[in-house]
């Protein structure tokens, strides 16, 4: 069976992906790729984990064949923009600069297919405990790798009872945060300096919270992840953006393709 043309996109944003850690669905962001194409990508930070990649190294071919594909989009005309996060902040450094023709920059502007514009950065600098704490940020990310671990066996069990992806790292995590009102307060932050810059809109990653809302007059998103939400947003031609959440897809997928084979076999 040939596999369907990819959907062609004005822009693509993707954030968080965490390559470098156990955690990362490599295997998910590859399939989003070869099934969308785009333009013009930004990666909004944390692509690479760098404070994993220090402690030990782990970097599987799956791990490389996204950097791989990445690469081959530019060879194919796409304009990429790298904007560092916090995990990836040795990237920093290189601003302006262009590795394999990827663009380094620290902070972006993108002006839409209808004429609005929207201020891309990864959102670290809104968060208190990394810029400020820096000893508990390490403790906490050593915390959430714990429950990415838990994600690993949890998987394996779901996968063979035929179930989707399912994160107990998001989960558990977006149960602490709300506890904490910190989600909330990191969104409001975003969209008053947003404001301040005098933009439509602010495109941001860093707390792995997909979501499009408006905030005081400013349009927030949040691209969310691959390790939890396995999410991105697509700007189509006409201007409108649409969060794709690519793990329910695929689970949709699947079923649809379980169901046709059943058919199939009663037929």
């Amino acid at each position: 069976m040939t596999e369907p043309a990819a959907r062609h996109h004005r822009t693509l944003f993707i954030s968080d992906v965490h390559l470098g850690t156990r955690g990362c669905q490599a295997e998910l962001l590859m399939d989003f790729l070869k099934c969308n194409e785009a333009d013009r990508i930004f990666l909004v930070g944390d692509i690479v984990d760098g404070w994993r990649l220090k402690n030990g190294w782990f970097w599987p071919q799956a791990h490389n064949d996204v950097v791989q594909k990445f690469l081959r989009k530019v060879r194919k005309g796409a304009n990429v923009t790298y904007i560092p996060g916090n995990h990836d902040e040795f990237l920093r450094d290189y601003e302006g600069m262009n590795f394999g023709g990827i663009e380094i920059q620290n902070e972006a502007f993108h002006e839409t297919a209808d004429g609005k514009r929207y201020l891309i950065l990864h959102g670290d600098k809104y968060d208190v405990v990394v810029r400020n704490i820096r000893w508990l940020a390490y403790l906490g990310d050593w915390a959430y790798d714990l429950a990415i671990t838990l994600n690993t066996v949890i998987g394996f069990f779901r996968r063979h009872l035929g179930l989707s992806y399912w994160s107990f790292s998001g989960w558990s995590k977006r149960k602490v945060k709300r506890a904490v009102n910190y989600i909330g307060a990191f969104e409001n932050a975003v969209a008053s300096d947003a404001q301040r810059h005098d933009v439509h809109g602010v495109i941001c990653g860093h707390i792995h919270q997909p979501v499009m809302r408006d905030i005081e007059g400013v349009h927030y998103i949040n691209l969310g992840d691959w390790v939890d939400s396995c999410s991105a947003l697509v700007e189509h031609h006409d201007g409108r953006f649409e969060l794709l959440h690519w793990s329910e897809i695929e689970s949709a997928k699947h079923s649809e393709a379980m169901e046709a084979q059943a058919l199939k076999a009663v037929a």
